[in-house]
């Protein structure tokens, strides 16, 4: 079947334009916090914020490198640095934890009357690394099949951008949540124009991430008792 020029440029350069939209996400989210949060912050935050700083913008440069050697039928060098990044990714899951465990107990020294809602906070932060690691290794565990790897990878990356939507101008919390789910649909959408059916990678893993989107707001809002008692323990 011949395709249309459009279906070709989305079947040839889309995971390569993801890459891009997700890394422009998350400069423009994080670029109206960044100052007065890092460089010019008063107090100074601990330092796993800076450490967090310099890992996470270097995922996404290794996913735009990836998709970029992909795209340039590189797929020698591609495998190669796989391994890299399945090291980036553990480092960025554990920096992930220690930032959300190391500015949570930050934000307890600063507002100790606030201690139930920022403890029930980090359900929110956790709830990305929860969503990356699995994705992340399955992606790991497929890589021998494009089709299900390049797609746990762009989900993986999408669930990351949480924290940078939730600092888009007069955002919150569940418009953060639907800018990821919009990250995926987009996926969906390539699909549907260029295969004419959706993988069963979205097909599974939209309605996990949404329900886990819906649990940790839930539970973040009504700052449930359950969850409560777990951050004592993953904070103390």
């Amino acid at each position: 079947m011949t395709m249309s020029r459009p279906t070709r440029f989305l079947q040839q350069y889309f995971y390569l334009f993801m890459a891009l939209l997700i890394a422009a996400v998350a400069a423009f989210g994080f670029s109206h916090t960044i100052d007065h949060n890092l460089l010019h912050a008063s107090p100074i935050p601990p330092f796993i914020l800076t450490i967090h700083a310099i890992v996470f913008p270097g995922w996404l440069l290794f996913f735009i490198l990836q998709s970029a050697l992909v795209r340039s039928h590189n797929v020698r060098i591609h495998r190669t640095l796989g391994w890299f990044g399945v090291a980036l990714a553990v480092t960025l899951v554990t920096v992930g934890f220690l930032t959300a465990r190391g500015m949570d107990r930050f934000h307890f020294s600063l507002y100790p009357h606030a201690h139930a809602r920022i403890a029930a906070f980090m359900i929110i932060q956790l709830m990305d690394l929860v969503l990356f690691a699995p994705l992340f290794a399955l992606a790991v565990y497929w890589r021998r099949r494009p089709e299900f790897h390049r797609r746990l990878i762009l989900i993986a990356s999408a669930v990351l951008t949480d924290a940078a939507w939730a600092r888009f101008p007069h955002s919150s919390l569940i418009l953060a949540a639907c800018g990821v789910d919009f990250l995926i649909l987009l996926g969906i959408l390539r699909d549907l124009i260029v295969d004419r059916r959706v993988n069963k990678v979205y097909l599974y893993a939209l309605p996990v991430i949404v329900a886990l989107q819906i649990l940790s707001n839930y539970t973040y809002f009504h700052q449930s008792s359950w969850w409560l008692r777990i951050a004592d323990i993953l904070l103390r």
